[in-house]
């Protein structure tokens, strides 16, 4: 592993680099209150920028992922839950619901789990959808224009 590094060394800060770019832009324009979704969007720019040739970084899974994670995540925050037990199914649900549809839809992006259960737990709000759409677009964007500049790391 070491001795890739050294061959490629200038990749991996390059690339590292437009990793906390793409956050640093994200992060600027949103609420903080929003950082149990947004740090789903920080394991996507770990796939966007580490593994740009894996079908989960391709701007449709990102961007079909996240939506169908937000809108599944919405959905069971609508749940009742009148006992922790309710909300540990309700945001179990989430994650297991959005696995489901991305599979079925070939939308796969396993971050996008993590976003069904920031948003189950946090619920719906106009703020959160602004927050997922603006990361989803921003690293959809980066990954498209820099994939010529850009290599697996691993």
């Amino acid at each position: 592993m070491l001795a890739r590094f050294r061959l490629s060394w200038k990749n991996y800060v390059f690339q590292s680099f437009l990793a906390t770019l793409s956050i640093f832009l994200v992060l600027l324009f949103l609420n903080i209150e929003h950082a149990v979704v947004i740090a789903a969007i920080g394991a996507s720019a770990f796939i966007v920028f580490v593994m740009p040739d894996n079908v989960t970084a391709r701007s449709r899974n990102i961007i079909c992922g996240h939506l169908i994670g937000f809108f599944i995540g919405s959905l069971c925050a609508l749940i009742p839950q009148p006992s922790p037990l309710c909300s540990i199914i309700a945001y179990s649900l989430a994650v297991g619901l959005s696995i489901f549809i991305m599979i079925i839809t070939n939308t796969g992006h396993p971050p996008a789990a993590a976003t069904a259960l920031g948003v189950a737990i946090m619920g719906f709000t106009p703020h959160a959808i602004i927050a997922v759409a603006t990361s989803v677009v921003v690293l959809s964007l980066a990954h498209h224009f820099l994939k010529p500049f850009l290599r697996n790391l691993i």
